[in-house]
């Protein structure tokens, strides 16, 4: 794909990527689960709390990667990967290749020793994605969560 530029994400982008989490929500099937607001990513990415990256084309997001700083008790610094969104018309035309490239370089800018992130099991897809990328599938850890 031509003209594209992976950028850092600004405030100015936050309506473009909380649509695409919406989006991801839907095909997820769980967007009643999508309850985070605009106003909430705005004070967040204020705070430091997440960055993000987008891809762009023509001032239109195609995709991104939404990220934060986490620690790994036996490793050091890594690099939660939240979201990995590209919208349906830009797959499969190594958009979310340059994006997740990004990612990973700017973790290893950050001194990260490893990057993490979930994968459902039923997105065949992504796995497919994250193993061409030599990624480490586990599958022996539960999740646990709370919701407060």
């Amino acid at each position: 794909m031509e003209n594209i530029i992976i950028r850092k994400a600004t405030l100015q982008d936050l309506p473009f990527i909380h649509e695409l989490v919406r989006e991801l929500a839907i095909y997820e099937k769980a967007e009643q689960e999508f309850i985070a607001t605009l106003e909430d990513y705005d004070r967040d990415m204020k705070a430091g709390i997440f960055e993000a990256i987008v891809a762009e084309k023509n001032g239109n997001i195609m995709g991104m990667v939404l990220y934060y700083m986490a620690y790994s008790t036996w490793k050091g610094r890594m690099m939660y990967l939240e979201d990995f969104i590209v919208k349906e018309g830009y797959r499969k035309h190594g958009l979310g290749q340059l994006l997740f490239n990004a990612f990973v370089e700017e973790s290893k800018q950050q001194g990260c020793r490893l990057a993490k992130w979930q994968v459902l099991d039923w997105n065949t897809p992504a796995i497919k994605f994250y193993k061409k990328n030599n990624a480490i599938i586990e599958k022996e850890w539960w999740n646990g969560k709370l919701f407060f």
